[in-house]
């Protein structure tokens, strides 16, 4: 059976599964969950995911939601597929799955409270908090410090390869180089550098890009 992704184009977690996807060269069916009409608080949605969150990924006979989830499925269940996203090296992993979890802790509280006031909530009609930005954006200089240290020494999060931990990130840093936070990237000469390669991947391309062809 084919994998199956119920999601949305405008959520950051879906594209995360969808550029997973391209990334391992697997086959799958898009099956789009419209936000707006609330259809993921509704059935049948809440059969697949009862806290009604985009996305949900079939596999078979399993089902299963949360993006960082379904990315680590993935990841290990289709290894030998397309670009190798973890290590078979208990020690190298071990540091995967810290920054992994840096990304998801400390990163993505600042990078989605950005994404959502200078980028979603335009495209809906709302207005952007000011404030919060102000808030968020000293929140995000901290977390890109350390991460400005770490890629002084290492070409990726995670060590010397692409992995998970860096991929987790693309689908908020797309958004964001799209405003003013890019500077932040910008003004950090490893962390500019690791962005660039990171978002120039085909696979992310590919995945950005059912956006326009929608």
């Amino acid at each position: 059976m084919a994998i199956k992704v119920h999601g949305s184009l405008l959520s950051t977690a879906t594209m995360r599964v969808l550029a997973c996807l391209e990334e391992k060269e697997l086959d799958y069916e898009f099956i789009p969950v419209n936000l707006r009409a609330g259809e993921p608080k509704k059935e049948p949605f809440l059969s697949l995911n009862p806290f009604g969150q985009v996305p949900v990924l079939e596999d078979g006979d399993l089902k299963l939601f949360e993006s960082r989830a379904i990315t680590t499925y993935i990841a290990y269940t289709y290894a030998k597929n397309g670009t190798p996203l973890i290590s078979q090296d208990p020690k190298k992993m071990a540091m995967v799955f810290v920054w992994m979890e840096v990304e998801a802790q400390r990163y993505e509280n600042a990078a989605a409270k950005l994404t959502w006031e200078l980028c979603i909530k335009p495209i809906t009609g709302r207005a952007t908090d000011d404030a919060v930005v102000e808030e968020y954006e000293a929140k995000l200089a901290t977390v890109l410090d350390v991460y400005e240290d770490r890629l002084a020494n290492s070409k990726y999060l995670g060590g010397d390869c692409f992995t998970l931990a860096d991929f987790h990130h693309l689908p908020t840093l797309n958004y964001l180089m799209g405003t003013k936070i890019k500077a932040l990237f910008d003004s950090r000469i490893h962390v500019n550098t690791w962005c660039a390669d990171i978002l120039a991947r085909p696979a992310w391309k590919k995945a950005f890009a059912m956006k326009d062809n929608k």
